[in-house]
């Protein structure tokens, strides 16, 4: 069979630039899926809306590449920090050079490292509890962004005190791959606060270190010329960003399901093993992050085309709703036969660095959660953020029955 060229197929239009998608996509969904059982359209690009699509065609590391100058043309950022940020990072490195940025770092947000920051994650969700649930109602993601964000300093060393002076920075750099335009002055002034916090670090660390931890590591590779000054930063820019958005949305996107699902929450308190499985179904159900890829040659995938130059969405906070691998897919079931892994922290070279450090975090936090805050219902409906880029709850307000600290279980 002839494959046909996207440019020839009659596509369904997903609004994923509208609020209304972003609170609920599955009806644009299902009409797309009537009119192609792979692809849609959108003001970004295609979509790609089928589970086996989106997990081969972003393993074709030679035929994609991460839209950095493009998304920096797309917002006018050039020759701002952000912009430069956005085209020299990681993520957006292919080859020799992101195998050199990522070895930098890897080491510290592998299993391992991560099993032994375990008690760290405790320690720190048990004490926001202690200040947080007597109050008996709160806005949740408010509760949320203060906890990966201070795993995070304790990885790299730093001074929680100067966690307030940078939470809303690290909030609009975490959006700031949704590609709103008109946002990019205050994209662009949360980065330099950013800069500044994370070169002061450093300064303060100075080139001896001492502590033994991630920022000790980076500055050694900085000190051996394996990175520049700049890369320095903007390494530890993005490792912030990243640990403290993904966690934070996870971990918000779960409880507003756990709301519905009340008997599986009176279980996380009681079994932690349990949360393993119920923060893997959330990552199949709802997960934070959606991604872009620009085709470098053209691409064919069963009876499609792609050109080269494409931009393409891979909406992978939703990837794991597809009715064709997944029977009742938007019903939320920890214990589905089913094993196949969600895409959640995406595919290929540019999987998820941190993935297992942000499950630990949210399984930790679910299971004392549970404990503390019991009986949790919406109080005013949740409001959401942005499709495109990195998706998720915006604002989550909701009352609970506090609970006193239980004893803590044996390590």
């Amino acid at each position: 069979m002839t494959a046909q060229r996207l440019e020839q197929l009659d596509l369904f239009h997903l609004p994923v630039e509208t609020p209304e998608f972003a609170a609920d996509p599955d009806p644009w969904l299902e009409q797309a899926r009537a009119r192609h059982p792979w692809l849609a359209q959108s003001v970004i690009g295609p979509v790609l809306t089928s589970y086996r699509a989106i997990d081969e065609i972003m393993r074709m590391d030679d035929a994609l590449k991460m839209p950095g100058a493009e998304i920096v043309s797309i917002m006018g950022a050039e020759g701002t920090g952000w912009g430069d940020f956005a085209q020299d990072m990681m993520l957006v490195r292919d080859g020799a050079d992101h195998q050199r940025l990522r070895g930098a770092v890897s080491g510290a947000f592998g299993p391992n490292n991560v099993k032994r920051m375990r008690q760290v994650m405790i320690a720190t969700i048990s004490a926001l509890l202690d200040e947080w649930a007597p109050r008996g109602a709160f806005d949740f993601t408010e509760f949320a962004a203060n906890f990966p964000v201070r795993v995070m300093f304790a990885l790299i060393g730093g001074d929680v005190a100067k966690l307030p002076g940078i939470i809303s920075s690290l909030e609009v750099q975490g959006s700031s791959f949704n590609m709103i335009v008109e946002d990019m002055p205050k994209i662009e002034a949360a980065y330099q606060v950013l800069w500044g916090f994370v070169d002061e670090l450093i300064e303060e660390r100075g080139p001896d270190g001492g502590k033994g931890d991630l920022l000790d590591d980076l500055i050694a590779a900085n000190t051996r010329g394996e990175l520049t000054d700049k890369e320095l930063r903007q390494m530890l820019v993005f490792l912030f960003g990243a640990g403290y958005d993904t966690s934070k949305n996870l971990l918000t996107l779960l409880m507003d399901t756990m709301i519905e699902y009340p008997a599986i929450w009176k279980r996380c308190a009681e079994d932690k093993e349990y949360c393993r499985s119920v923060v893997r179904e959330q990552l199949r159900l709802t997960s934070p992050s959606n991604t872009y890829r620009v085709t470098t040659r053209d691409v064919t995938w069963q009876d499609v085309t792609i050109p080269a130059g494409t931009m393409l969405l891979f909406p992978l906070g939703i990837s794991g709703r597809d009715p064709e691998l997944f029977d009742h897919p938007l019903t939320f079931d920890p214990g589905r036969p089913d094993r196949t892994a969600p895409l959640a922290f995406g595919r290929g070279m540019h999987i998820c660095l941190g993935q297992f450090l942000a499950q630990a975090n949210v399984e930790e936090a679910t299971h004392l959660i549970a404990q503390r805050l019991t009986n949790p219902r919406h109080t005013a409906p949740a409001s959401w953020r942005s499709f495109a880029g990195v998706w998720g709850i915006k604002s989550l307000p909701i009352a609970f029955d506090p609970a006193p600290a239980r004893v803590p279980e044996p390590a």
